[in-house]
């Protein structure tokens, strides 16, 4: 209420007005109290409190009223006490239930806690108690924020008063088991600390006692559709990506403050090293840059659905499946071979980092130059060395495994993908005479290869050749068996080439 107002209503200011009331009126209300100076009740200032004070307590239950002390109330501590003794807690109880019914709450707490103080562990003290700290708690929770920047309360916060609640309100219980009026105390300090599930328990025991407590069944209510909003947050696009527009998965914050999804922001990077949005330059690499934990897990449990279909997406992009494979346009591959590469392309960078996060595994394919489409026939390489460099290149070491035939291929995100069929050498049958010459030609092959790759590293270390040592070596180490005639017969082809290029550098082997 207007003070202005007040006093053109007939009311007016007491100089020995209490403080705890003078304390809840911001600066400027009290400049005015003190520039009026006039004749007005505690009573009557009170008043002025009840529009406030009644509003704060909209979601509080059962508490409009204390209790009236008599001598004898269960839960003393003593069978015993002086008249005198008692007379003054019932007149402590009787000032407190005033304050209580003033709103004067503050008040009403320092005369119960004095009563507790001579009567402790009296259910009717403490019940009370308890209904002040939460009346208390919900008024400094509902001030308004221009209040506490004119007049900054000083004493305990909300959180410590309903602390203090839930502590009078468990002891209560403890004396009165079956009574509901305990229950509704728990509940109420529950809620004031946002503890809704604990509260909702405490609620469904208060109503096995009592089916047709009301107060009860309204914050049963309550805690339901706060527990509902909870739950089932509102989804805004606060939680998405600003590069491919959809949910954040695996999101990283950039140093500058913005959220992507870490295949969106790497993907972007690939083009230069800045932010998206605010094109701050970043020195981040997927190697070294974590995913914002809080920020996906906050996701991952607000939106599980989305999150799902946001997880599936990403698997199909780094696990193709067993026929399916992304393709690099470069040159003529066949198994057993093992040679580099320097991947800059942006479209290849993206491939890797892809193929990194799935199977390790890609196809190497060349352009026929007839049509100027790809060959119909590839090589499945498989990564098995990858040295990110600071720059966002890649540097591979590749093994060539087997070949297939491209069905179709389709371009997805700037590189192909082919659906691919296995292509496999079909045997001579065992025992069969075939199957014999195959293995003899195989043996004598391998003989021959042997007997070459001795006099060559003799070659290369008469021409102190370190390098053509080494290439050699590690040809040797990857010689297949002789029991699988497929496989030794690329590796005799690949070894050719080898053998084509000394020719080339003029390390011809007599």
């Amino acid at each position: 209420m207007n003070l202005v107002r007040a006093y053109n209503e007939g009311y007016r200011v007491e100089h020995d007005c209490p403080l705890s009331i003078f304390f809840f009126f911001d600066s400027s209300t009290q400049v005015s109290l003190r520039k009026f100076n006039n004749q007005l009740s505690p009573q009557s200032l009170s008043r002025m409190m009840i529009t406030e004070a009644s509003s704060s307590c909209s979601t509080l239950q059962g508490l409009d009223d204390v209790e009236e002390f008599v001598g004898g109330n269960e839960g003393d501590s003593a069978s015993m006490m002086s008249v005198e003794r008692l007379f003054h807690v019932s007149d402590l109880m009787q000032m407190g239930n005033q304050a209580f019914r003033d709103n004067r709450f503050e008040e009403a707490i320092n005369y119960y806690s004095r009563a507790n103080t001579i009567k402790p562990g009296n259910a009717v003290i403490l019940s009370n108690r308890c209904g002040a700290y939460l009346r208390f708690c919900q008024f400094l929770k509902h001030r308004p924020p221009s209040a506490s920047e004119h007049k900054p309360l000083s004493g305990l916060d909300p959180t410590t008063h309903a602390e203090l609640a839930l502590k009078d309100a468990e002891k209560v219980m403890s004396i009165r088991t079956y009574s509901v009026k305990s229950y509704i105390l728990k509940a109420n300090a529950l809620i004031l600390l946002e503890r809704y599930e604990l509260a909702r328990d405490v609620i469904l025991l208060g109503l096995q006692i009592d089916p047709m407590s009301y107060p009860l069944s309204v914050l049963e209510r309550t805690i339901a559709s706060t527990i509902g909003r909870r739950s089932q947050p509102e989804r805004t696009d606060d939680f998405d990506c600003t590069l491919c527009l959809k949910l954040l998965y695996e999101p990283i914050t950039t140093p500058c403050g913005h959220s992507f999804c870490r295949s969106c922001l790497f993907q972007s990077m690939d083009r230069g090293n800045r932010c998206p949005l605010c094109r701050t330059v970043l020195f981040i690499s997927p190697r070294t840059c974590a995913i914002s934990v809080t920020l996906n897990n906050i996701i991952q449990k607000n939106f599980p659905e989305e999150y799902a279909e946001r997880k599936l997406e990403h698997d199909s992009l780094t696990n193709y499946g067993a026929d399916l494979l992304p393709l690099f346009v470069m040159d003529v591959i066949l198994p057993c071979q093992k040679f580099h590469l320097n991947i800059f392309e942006p479209r290849y960078r993206l491939m890797v980092r892809r193929i990194m996060e799935g199977n390790r595994r890609m196809g190497m394919v060349i352009t026929d130059s007839a049509t100027g489409s790809i060959a119909d026939v590839a090589c499945e390489v498989e990564i098995t060395e990858c040295e990110p460099l600071p720059d966002g290149r890649f540097f591979l070491e590749l093994e060539s495994r087997r070949r297939f035939r491209i069905i179709r291929n389709w371009d997805q995100d700037g590189y192909r993908v082919a659906e691919v069929e296995w292509q496999q050498d079909t045997y001579p049958s065992e025992g069969t005479r075939d199957r014999s010459d195959l293995q003899e030609q195989t043996n004598n092959a391998a003989v021959f290869a042997l007997e070459w790759m001795r006099r060559a590293r003799e070659a290369a270390q008469q021409r102190r050749d370190r390098f053509k040592s080494l290439e050699l070596d590690k040809a040797e180490s990857m010689m297949p068996t002789t029991r699988d005639p497929e496989r030794y017969s690329f590796w005799r082809m690949a070894r050719a080439l080898i053998y084509m290029r000394s020719e080339e550098q003029g390390y011809r082997v007599q």
